[in-house]
């Protein structure tokens, strides 16, 4: 489904071009109405009273209807309702049709007051699945519920402004750009099924395990030694075409990000919406050590992993006591939230202008040998997790994704692997995101983006989540492509 807001959205472009669209005024609704001695907008007080009705409507569609009632059977155990004879592919078509309507009838209603552009779909997207999860899944009310609330605060914050509090000016408006996520992060941490969700018991189904990881075979050590020989020759081989060197060390790059990634998606079975701020965080350690403390660049890049390593040390800790779902929402939250910090903290990490002057060593000025640097140590990164992943350590991990209660029951530690797995995962991004830092000589919020992590979990679907090459291939395909359209 995200694949098809991709493709709309530059169906859409090409379609209507990048301009803003303006919408007409609703007939009838372009006055104001006095309440209390103030005025407000006719229109508004039309949507605050479309909400409470459409929520009306589902909720008598699912309870009092025979269709309801097959969907929420449905939900409930879908196997024993198409052993009844309904036809599941017609029934969650009809619920994936009404909900496309509900979101076209949103943007409908938006229309007057906003303009349309290219960026609505994945504004709204995010706040959607906020607004879903902070309500709890499965709960229609819940979620308006939450809708208002996010609101209201969003609204509180504005009104809020500048507020000073023990002598410091603290910034309510700039809030907003945040504010529901750190919502959406307080009522996980404190009921990880959401407001009005319920707590999902342990489930006693266990899942067609997958096919053991098998080690290298010999003819696999010999044709990734032989693929070590051409990547070294590459900037020999392509000396009248520099860009080519850089292209590369991108490449490389997104795949050690990719690696990393599929490190806490395959193995451990924890899906992250939020991967791209551990690359982030090593991106801005390299780069604020090398410009507020003078730490040399090789020092740096020591140093990088291990400050991504400990944001992922706090993040896994409350992202472990979740699954599915919450606990994608609560990685992505976090990562929000660093995104914020970073985009606002103007003093010292630059602010939406980034940090610039962020350049290599001189032995390494020559991209040849940057990328060279790059190649050995997004190899060794590589090798590295692949090597924890058939250690003892690996198979308590996949243990542990197969079968939680199985896993419980021999004694193994499942949180603690999985909290393991996020540091080692974050270690592996944050090198990389020191490695792009100092290959581009600047960094900015972007490498902290929804944008960035969306990159990432596509190059592992693209590769394949089962695979251990799977997600190099999938990088460096996607990143050849992404830069090839591009041009």
């Amino acid at each position: 489904t995200f694949a098809l807001v991709l493709v709309i959205k530059d169906a859409v472009l090409w379609l209507w071009g990048p301009d803003e669209l303006l919408g007409p005024r609703a007939p009838g609704l372009s006055g104001s109405v006095e309440i209390l001695g103030r005025q407000f907008p006719s229109y508004d007080l039309f949507l605050i009273v479309v909400g409470p009705v459409v929520l009306g409507l589902l909720w008598l569609l699912l309870t009092r209807t025979r269709w309801g009632t097959l969907v929420r059977a449905a939900t409930q155990d879908r196997e024993m309702v198409s052993a009844l004879g309904v036809n599941q592919a017609w029934l969650f078509t009809a619920v994936f049709a009404l909900g496309a309507m509900l979101a076209g009838l949103g943007g409908a209603l938006q229309l007057p007051r906003e303009p349309a552009t290219l960026e609505m779909d994945l504004n709204t997207i995010g706040a959607a699945f906020v607004v879903v999860v902070v309500g709890g899944m499965g709960s229609i009310p819940g979620a308006y519920v939450a809708a208002l609330l996010i609101s209201q605060i969003k609204a509180v914050c504005i009104w809020l402004g500048v507020v000073d509090v023990f002598g410091y000016s603290v910034s309510f408006s700039k809030l907003t750009l945040v504010v529901e996520f750190l919502v959406m992060a307080v009522v996980l941490v404190w009921r990880p099924w959401g407001l009005f969700g319920k707590p999902q018991a342990p489930s006693r189904y266990v899942g067609m395990p997958e096919e053991p990881l098998r080690r290298a075979s010999k003819a696999y050590v010999w044709a990734v030694a032989l693929l070590g020989l051409v990547l070294m020759a590459m900037p020999l081989l392509t000396a009248d075409s520099p860009y080519t060197t850089v292209l590369l060390i991108d490449l490389l790059i997104a795949a050690l990000f990719a690696a990393s990634l599929h490190f806490i998606m395959g193995p451990a079975g924890m899906h992250s919406f939020g991967h791209a701020a551990y690359f982030g965080l090593g991106a801005y350690g390299a780069a604020l050590l090398v410009r507020s403390s003078g730490m040399p660049m090789e020092a740096a890049l020591v140093v990088a992993p291990l400050v991504a390593a400990i944001g992922a040390f706090v993040y896994g800790w409350f992202a472990v006591r979740l699954s599915g779902v919450y606990l994608a929402m609560l990685t992505l939250a976090f990562a929000q939230i660093t995104w914020a910090i970073t985009y606002q903290w103007d003093s010292f990490t630059g602010g939406s202008n980034g940090l610039t002057g962020v350049w290599p060593s001189e032995w390494l000025a020559d991209k040849r040998m940057y990328y060279w640097l790059t190649l050995a140590l997004v190899a060794a990164g590589i090798m590295l997790l692949r090597r924890v992943l058939f250690s003892p350590f690996g198979y308590a991990l996949r243990a542990g994704r197969d079968s939680v209660l199985r896993a419980d029951a021999i004694g193994i530690d499942v949180k603690r692997m999985q909290w393991t797995a996020f540091v080692i995962a974050g270690a592996a991004a944050g090198l990389a995101g020191a490695l792009y830092a100092f290959s581009k000589g600047s960094i900015s919020p972007e490498s902290l983006s929804v944008g960035k992590s969306v990159d990432g979990l596509v190059m592992v679907l693209l590769g394949g989540v089962q695979t251990l090459a799977g997600p190099v291939v999938g990088a460096i395909t996607f990143s050849w492509l992404h830069d090839t359209v591009a041009r």
